[in-house]
Formats: C-alpha cells, structure tokens, sequence
C-alpha cells in the first residue's frame, strides 16, 4: 500500500518484476508481492503460483487488508481476544463464549461478519441515496409549481384588473374584496412554499449527515469499536427521513356577468407545469437466451431477476461489462414478481400462494401472501413493504389484492363505485406516493387494454386508454412501473412506445424506443440508483432465443 502511494507521489515508472521491461502494471501477487503486467501474470507466474493469490493493482491498498481482525478484546471476557462471530446473538465471542454459549449456535469468521456487515451498512446508503434523489426530484417539481404559481398570480391579477376596467365603479368594492382574496391565497401560498422548501433542505441536510458518518464508519480501522456501534449505525439507514408534502392547488379568475350580483368568482384550479421534455440514453446493451424478457426485478447488488413465460425460465443474472453472466436457472412458468424490502423474490406460479426466493439461501418456500380461491397473477410490492397480487378466479372474476406482512389481507379491490367489475385481467401493478394504484390492465391473446387508476379507497379515479395520435395499433399496456418523480411509465405493446402519466393517470408525454435503436420494449424496472432497465421481445426476424435487455437512463419524468 505505501509503496502504490508512493508510486502515485512521485510519478516515477515501474516496470514489471519478472520481464523488467513491461511498465503497465496490471496485476500484484498478494502472496510473494510480485507486481507485473498481463502478459507475465498468464505466461510466468500462473506456472510458479497456481495457489497465489492475484489481485488487480488498483485494489492494493483497500481498507480491507490493513484491518487487524486477530486482537479484539472480548467484551464479556477481557483477557480474551474473540476468535468467531455468532450470527444468531450478533455478536462476538472468545473460547469461553463459544464454550459457555454458543456451541450450537452458527459462527462464522469475524472478516466474513465484518463483510456481511459493510454491505448492510452500503445497502443502508443505497437507501439514503435513493431518498435523497426522491426528495430532490420532488424538490424540482415544487420550485416548478412554485413559478408556475406565482406566473398564475400574476396573470389572474391582469385578468381582475382588466375586468374592473369593463366593470367600472360598479364593481370596485366586489374588486377589491376578489383581489384582497387572491393576495391573501398567494401570500399563504407562498408561506406554504417557503416552509416546504426548508423541510426538504432540512430533509436533504439529514441524509447528507446520516451518509457522511456511515461513509466515516465504513473507512474506521478500530474494528472493536466497529462491532460495538455497527448495529446502531445500521438501524439509523433503516429510518426513513419524512418527505414533504407539495399543495398544487392555485387560484384562478373567472370573469361572470357584467352584473353587480355576479361579477366573477376566484376558483381552485391545479396548477399547470410546463410542458415536459423527456430523453432517452443507453447505457448498456445486453443478450439474453430468452424469447422475451416479460419480468423484471433488479436487485441492491446489481444483479437482477429476469422472466421468460414463453419459456418458463427464471434466471438470475449479473451485468459483467456487455454481457449477462447467469447465476441461476429455475424451469418456472412465471406470472408476476417482485423484490421485498429483505431482497427477497416473491413469485406468482399460477397458484394461490406466491412463491418465496430466499436471497441468503436461494432456497424456494410458500410465502404467507395467498389469495385462495383466486389465482394469483401480478405481483409488486410497495415502498412501505405491502403486497399487491392481482388475481383471477375461474369462474370470470378479477381483484387486486392488499396483504400486510403477517399475510392478513387489508384491501380487495374488485367492482367500483357501481358495483361493476373493475378489472379484465390485472396484468402488473405499481403505486405511487400518494397511495394511488395503477394496473396495466391487459389480457393475452386480446387486443386492447388500459391502466386503470385506483385511489386510495379503492375507487377508480382514472382509466387510460391510450392516445389516438401515439398508437396506430391498438393499446395495450404490457409494462409499467413508477419513476424517482412519482410519475408512471407505462409500455405500448407493438408500438415500441413509453407512455407517461402523471400519478393520476393522464398522459404526460411520450418516448419513441426506436428512435434510441430499442425495439419491443416489454417490461420495465428502476435500479435504486434511478436508472431504468427495459426488456424486449426478440426481432421479428430472429430464428434463436435472443430477447434483449437495456440499461438507460431517463431524465425529464
């Protein structure tokens, strides 16, 4: 490590230890300290040094090899250095503990609990972060509603003002009380802003703090002292900072009769935003061997879930430069899944009862979500860790259901406010802050569908059929998810088209996949760092399993 600094200090060239001629350093044998280039590393050394362990040079030096795991003072027997980590008590233990106690207990090496523990504290960042760029994009939609507001103000005063002139001296009492009621609203509007602004500063300023000192405790080389405040630190990501609520409501003039009874009245209307400008850019391109990428889940540690129900496949992959390296393959016919909060898969089979992947283990369970006597077909999970399953029963009924945790169910949804069935055939689901729920409604094999738009008591608020001016075919929502800023996005089957809707379920705007070289985008899913992956159908033209998956990034929704 000092030596790589000192590399860096004085710009001074190295050649390879075993050719000593090559100076681009690549590799460094962590066993004999030999440093060399490729071409040694595979033709000289891989012969001499098969057990050796080799590492990339640009990883020499991290924290990870000067901390001492060997003289850690055990809390409960001080003349004793701990030797093991329990994974049942969370703690460390010396020869006595594991003699008193922990005998049947799971131990596991302290560097590999320090590990376990680093990535619980990076998955708590991921966490902060991701608040953090929700809270920021929601910070930019106030400052819009904010301008958009006092541009309202400024037109509606115009608009009174104008009016009093036609009206004359017949209406100046009535003008004044309209004018002295606007300035009122404004002024309490601009209160309201000016208090939501500094709660997201202070809600920014929050996790800033929080990331800061994790970051600090992560780069500490006191590991006894690591051990004593992990679990603290880690239940400190684990606590959501409060988002601020954003009021859209403004007023709005509307002139009446040129009468003394009836000269117009201020009404609130939703603030118009202006006109939203999206772009599309790859990030990268990747080949699956799936006829069409139908589910996606990705997961905090960069691999994802991806689903084939053509080929009821089910695999785990992980992004290695331009290709996927597969982890796993399960021969399932998938109907829906989702991730939890514990990086879990919920899986919908066909059944009753969705399926649990267990990320520590990889082993397959029941889960407690069941919707007996219905089917079980779209599975999503909420930000506040409830499932929502659509469901079919056989006898021509379709419901989205509601569990907690505990597998109780808190809501079915299934006629609307006139007792008339809601949904054909709830294909996938998401939600959005405010609670609102929106179902691609669609049913294989048929050819049209819309995304029905629920409230938070389940009545339907909204239902999006598509736009004559995008879909020359007929609309039918395959894909959908919720972006960082609470809007939705939703996929056109066969119109290679992205939809997107505000949280009520109106049409924003529009991307055109073809236009950025994507063809039959079919599902869709955010990364927790805000990029978006997009899985396709194969080419019309393909005679092999080659569906393809993107990773892009979407600004402007």
């Amino acid at each position: 490590m000092a030596f790589s600094k000192s590399v860096i200090r004085s710009q001074m060239p190295i050649n390879c230890n075993l050719c000593e001629t090559e100076k681009n350093i690549k590799w460094k044998c962590l066993t004999c300290g030999v440093l060399m280039c490729s071409t040694c590393k595979d033709k000289i050394h891989l012969r001499i040094g098969k057990d050796h362990k080799v590492v990339d040079i640009k990883s020499v030096g991290l924290h990870g090899r000067d901390l001492d795991f060997t003289n850690i003072k055990c809390q409960d027997h001080s003349e004793q250095s701990t030797c093991l980590f329990c994974t049942n008590c969370d703690k460390l233990v010396c020869p006595t503990c594991f003699a008193k106690v922990h005998k049947k207990h799971d131990l596991i090496e302290i560097s590999d609990a320090y590990n376990l523990k680093i990535e619980r504290l990076k998955k708590g960042q991921s966490k902060l972060q991701k608040e953090k760029n929700e809270i920021t994009a929601t910070k930019d939609q106030a400052n819009l509603i904010h301008d958009a507001e006092n541009s309202n103000y400024a037109k509606v005063s115009t608009d009174i003002l104008n009016h009093e002139k036609v009206l004359k001296e017949a209406v100046e009492k009535h003008i004044s009380k309209l004018r002295n009621e606007l300035d009122q609203n404004h002024k309490a509007c601009a209160k309201a802003n000016e208090e939501t602004m500094n709660a997201f500063s202070k809600s920014e300023k929050q996790i800033e703090e929080k990331y800061r000192d994790i970051q600090d405790f992560i780069n500490t080389t006191d590991i006894p002292n690591f051990f004593k405040e992990v679990c603290q630190m880690v239940r400190s990501t684990e606590m959501s900072v409060p988002k601020p609520e954003i009021s859209r409501k403004t007023l709005q003039f509307l002139p009446g009769e040129i009468t003394q009874s009836n000269i117009g009245v201020l009404q609130s209307v939703d603030i118009s935003l202006p006109e939203v400008k999206v772009s599309l850019g790859i990030v990268n391109q990747y080949q699956t061997n799936l006829s069409l990428v139908t589910y996606l889940s990705p997961c905090p540690d960069d691999s994802l879930w991806i689903a084939c129900d053509l080929d009821a496949v089910l695999q785990k992959v992980k992004p290695e430069g331009t290709r996927l390296k597969t982890i796993s393959t399960f021969n399932i016919t998938v109907f829906g899944m989702a991730i939890t909060p514990s990086d879990d898969l919920l899986v919908s089979t066909g059944k009753s009862r969705l399926q649990m992947m267990r990320s520590a283990t990889g082993k397959v369970k029941d889960s407690v979500y069941d919707i007996n006597p219905f089917l079980a077909i779209a599975v999503h999970v909420t930000n506040g860790g409830q499932v929502m399953v659509g469901g079919y029963h056989k006898e021509g009924r379709r419901a989205v259901f509601v569990i907690n945790k505990k597998g109780d169910h808190e809501a079915v949804y299934e006629h609307d406010q006139h007792n008339q069935p809601i949904f054909d055939y709830p294909y996938k689901i998401t939600t959005i802050s405010n609670g609102n729920i929106h179902v691609a409604n669609y049913c294989p094999g048929e050819y049209s569908g819309k995304v029905v738009v629920l409230g938070k008591g389940g009545d339907v608020i909204n239902i999006y059929k598509g736009d004559t001016e995008i879909n020359k075919k007929p609309f039918r929502p395959v894909g959908i998810v919720t972006t960082p800023r609470d809007n939705v996005i939703v996929v056109g089957a066969d119109t290679h088209t992205l939809h997107i809707l505000n949280n009520s379920g109106e049409l924003i705007t529009y991307i055109k996949t073809t236009y950025n070289g994507i063809e039959g985008p079919y599902s869709l899913a955010f990364t927790q760092t805000g990029q978006l992956y997009i899985g396709c159908t194969e080419s019309n033209d393909s005679t092999t399993k080659e569906a393809k998956l993107y990773k892009v990034n979407i600004s402007g929704c």
